[in-house]
């Protein structure tokens, strides 16, 4: 956004934020005007002072002032404080609602927006785009609404006082305008920079804590302090840009105020030579003249402060902008039978040079366990993220029981499916409120002890410190692997879902672990349609069917006998398996490329 239309609408559009709690912040103006009123009482006290005091000695007024003097600084400070504390109230409250407002649109976002996002820019969006938005939408207001009228006030002050030398002071105005106006431009651009980079930076600082480990295993710890360094060197190089433009506008400013003060300063001295002005009344428009430096330079100052502010709220509501799931079904289906059908489905991702699947034509039967196997990059993890609708097919489509899943409504469909994962994604919760995770929070306690039990899991919670109210750390660092995939089934246990995905539920286990979780995996597949993803022939020997896929194609179909018998491709990866250890994943590439 460069134009001044654009900008105008991006500030009245974050003004809009402000309506809600527009009592409390036209009480911040309001105290913000007595504050201003109070300005100019200062300059046009000391003309009495002066010519009543020291050259009249007006007894009466001498006895005054003092009372006047204190009566108008606490008028002042108490407005002071109400303005300053209503308008960071508003503040925080506008923070508070672009904070929701993104929040409420990232929870709704698209896989593929997060498969091009980098988590650290995002988090930098909350931390510290939105604080910069409140300098535009608050912090700025102060200054444009406080200093405006303080300016007014003293130019009347002057005008009454001297209206020939006030002419000569407003020759400036024109002047500040051009240098205001020649350095936003790049104050905008310098903190756009400055923002994108702080994401980047972020970013940076989160894959070091989340891979610590292959950090320092690596040796990577060198790399990474260099990558710090480069990405807050960047921060910090945009950062002076910025801070430079704003400083080169300060002194400009200063210099063309200060030159109107000399020129005004020269004339005042001659008039008062020719007695035309006296010693209070000179000393008096000398002040308001003097005290018109420091709202100017404020004024000047908020240039930069509201350009800040407006680059964060483009990137504020660039997010809060973004698509949201197509969410256009509106169709409930309170309880699935089961059926899952696969109408020549085809799937482009986004960016991709070719197709992850290329005609897929598949039924699932209510109850059934169908096994998908291939090498990495067949489509077999494609085809589960499909269910769900992480993404839509890109042509045909895809049933739920006769239903084409986009006529659904996306809490439907997904109230229908539970997911155990390979990647266990725990919270820094508690044991039970990650087994009782999102709507399943409402389920009684001991809804939730049972759904451990049937997941083996009940002993190992138990034994805890503080069992089921044990906190187990971010993404369940203080669990084994066995124990978080067996959290993982119990929270699938409670959802008890018709649908189930076992995407690689078991590979990241060893044999034993794998062999234990395995029996509460068939447990929980016992009477839901499951569509399991293994990378190793044991977990999927028992499928009622398996589905070989290769390069985003169905290649082969049966059970594991039957395939065995075709002595097709399935068979020789069967056999190079055995050979292989079991991993799936380490004969699937050669039995293709002989097949």
């Amino acid at each position: 956004m460069s134009s001044t239309t654009d900008t105008v609408r991006l500030y009245v559009r974050l003004l809009r934020y402000t309506l809600p709690y527009w009592r409390v912040f036209a009480g911040s103006v309001v105290a913000m005007t007595i504050v201003a009123a109070t300005e100019p009482a200062i300059p046009a006290l000391a003309k009495p002072l002066l010519d009543k005091s020291f050259v009249t000695k007006d007894s009466e007024f001498i006895h005054w002032m003092p009372l006047l003097i204190v009566g108008i600084m606490l008028v002042r400070g108490v407005a002071s404080f109400v303005s300053d504390y209503s308008l960071q109230w508003t503040a925080q409250k506008v923070i508070a609602d672009l904070r929701r407002g993104m929040f409420e649109t990232l929870v709704r976002l698209p896989a593929s927006f997060f498969d091009h996002n980098m988590s650290g820019k995002l988090i930098s969006k909350f931390v510290y785009d939105t604080m910069q938005v409140t300098s535009a939408a608050t912090g700025a207001i102060t200054v444009i609404v406080k200093d405006s009228l303080v300016i007014v006030g003293l130019l009347g002050w002057l005008l009454w006082e001297n209206w020939r030398l006030t002419l000569v002071s407003l020759t400036v105005g024109p002047v500040i305008i051009v240098i205001v106006r020649a350095f936003s431009g790049r104050l905008r651009r310098m903190s756009r920079a400055e923002q994108t980079a702080m994401g980047e930076l972020n970013h940076a600082i989160e894959e070091t804590i989340i891979a610590h480990k292959v950090v320092k295993v690596f040796d990577g710890v060198d790399y990474e302090i260099r990558r710090f360094l480069e990405g807050s060197e960047r921060v910090r190089r945009f950062n002076m840009k910025a801070v430079s433009a704003a400083s080169a506008n300060v002194p400009l400013t200063q210099l063309a105020a200060a030159t109107a003060v000399a020129v005004i300063v020269y004339l005042a001295i001659n008039q008062a030579a020719r007695d035309q002005t006296t010693v209070g009344g000179f000393v008096s428009f000398l002040g308001a003249m003097l005290m018109l430096l420091a709202p100017l330079k404020r004024l000047t100052n908020v240039s930069a402060q509201l350009q800040r502010g407006l680059a964060g709220a483009e990137s504020v509501f660039a997010l809060i902008d973004e698509q949201r799931e197509k969410a256009q079904g509106q169709q409930v289906l309170e309880r699935a039978v089961g059926l899952i059908q696969f109408h020549s489905v085809r799937f482009t991702y986004t960016g991709a040079s070719r197709e992850a699947l290329r005609g897929i034509n598949l039924t699932i039967e209510p109850g059934e366990t169908v096994a998908l196997v291939g090498s990495s990059g067949s489509g077999k993890t494609t085809c589960a993220n499909l269910l769900p609708r992480f993404y839509d097919p890109s042509a045909g489509h895809i049933t739920l029981d006769g239903i084409d899943l986009r006529d659904l409504s996306i809490q439907s469909l997904r109230s229908n499916m539970a997911l155990v994962s390979q990647d266990v994604v725990l919270f820094n919760d508690t044991v039970a409120a990650n087994i009782a995770y999102g709507r399943l929070g409402t389920v009684s306690r001991e809804k939730v002890i049972e759904a451990a039990r049937a997941a083996n899991a009940v002993e190992f919670i138990e034994a805890m410190p503080e069992g089921f109210d044990t906190l187990i750390g971010e993404n369940g660092v203080r669990l084994s692997g066995g124990q978080r995939q067996r959290i993982a089934i119990a929270r699938a246990f409670l959802k008890n879902a018709p649908v189930l995905i076992l995407d690689e539920a078991t590979s990241a286990l060893d044999s034993e672990t794998e062999r234990h979780v395995q029996r509460e995996l068939d447990a929980l597949m016992r009477g839901r349609t499951t569509l399991v993803i293994a990378h190793r022939l044991s977990t999927i020997e028992g499928a009622d069917r398996i589905v070989v896929m290769s390069e985003g194609q169905v290649v082969e179909i049966g059970s594991h006998e039957q395939l065995l018998a075709a002595e097709g491709a399935y068979a020789r990866l069967h056999h190079m398996a055995r050979q292989g250890g079991d991993e799936l994943a380490k004969a699937t590439a050669p039995a293709e490329a002989s097949a």
